[in-house]
């Protein structure tokens, strides 16, 4: 039986950060306090680093077997990453998913975590610290979203319908420059198409019927795994590109989630280049 933890206490964890460390430098930030990572729209924030920290302490608390592994841990050990692989149990967190709209005082942003029990995404959450709401899945347990009154509801992907009629969200920035020059012009076989810049609130809209496809090609495991398993759960469907399943192991290519197994065909057919 794989490892887990107390999914209701990891997203509680989550939100204590959420109060304690992001929401009070939201449209806060003093100088210095946003950097480049990568690029400039690659960033890093106080509130990234210091939910985290937050967030890594209370998970030793809980859980001190298991491996963290955070945006920002890897982004100062990137052979931490590597351990995620064969790991017995581990959580998987993004402190702040989003960091872009958070930095720019746009209230959209996540704070996502996912526990893996060898090799397998086990437990997802993505909670909103604006909404103060958590969108929770555990693997055959089904999608929940649990409201600030602790009232919860099932989430459920939306009907399929043809791509013609689909709303989708589409981060088309980090596929390989000839691969995005042939995608952009096929997007228009959406009906409505939309990049949010936070993977966290388009997986939210897609397990719970806003959306009816997404497709990323950059598949850092705290971006997708909470999502996915979200999706999954809620009755849709996710892979590779290639109709290979996505795992925790996957860095690279490109990955599909739909309401779906029948949108995703679709979406792959007919909007991803052969």
């Amino acid at each position: 039986m794989p490892a887990t933890i107390d999914i209701d206490r990891l997203a509680d964890i989550l939100r204590e950060a959420a109060i304690a460390e992001i929401m009070p430098r939201f449209r806060n930030l003093g100088e210095g306090d946003i950097r480049e990572k990568t690029s400039a729209t690659d960033l890093v924030t106080e509130a990234d680093e210091a939910a985290e920290r937050f967030i890594a302490r209370r998970c030793r608390e809980i859980a001190p077997d298991a491996l963290f592994v955070g945006e920002e841990s890897v982004a100062a050990d990137p052979a931490l990453l590597d351990r995620l692989d064969d790991a017995d149990l581990a959580i998987v967190v993004d402190p702040v998913d989003g960091t872009a709209n958070f930095a720019a005082g746009l209230p959209l942003f996540a704070v996502m975590a996912a526990v893996v029990s060898r090799g397998e995404t086990v437990a997802g959450i993505i909670y909103d610290p604006v909404g103060d709401d958590f969108m929770l899945a555990e693997k055959g347990a089904g999608a929940f979203q649990r409201t600030p009154t602790g009232a919860a509801r099932i989430l459920r992907t939306a009907p399929s319908l043809p791509l013609a009629e689909a709303i989708g969200c589409v981060s088309a920035t980090y596929f390989p420059v000839a691969e995005r020059a042939a995608l952009l012009p096929r997007l228009g076989a959406l009906k409505i198409v939309g990049n949010y810049r936070c993977a966290g609130h388009e997986y939210r809209l897609l397990a719970s019927g806003g959306t009816h496809v997404s497709i990323y090609s950059k598949l850092m495991p705290w971006d997708h795994l909470a999502g996915c398993l979200l999706v999954a759960e809620a009755g849709g469907s996710f892979a590779m590109a290639d109709g290979s399943p996505y795992t925790p192991r996957h860095r690279d290519g490109a990955i599909i989630a739909a309401c779906s197994s029948e949108l995703w065909t679709q979406a792959r057919q007919g909007l991803l280049p052969a």
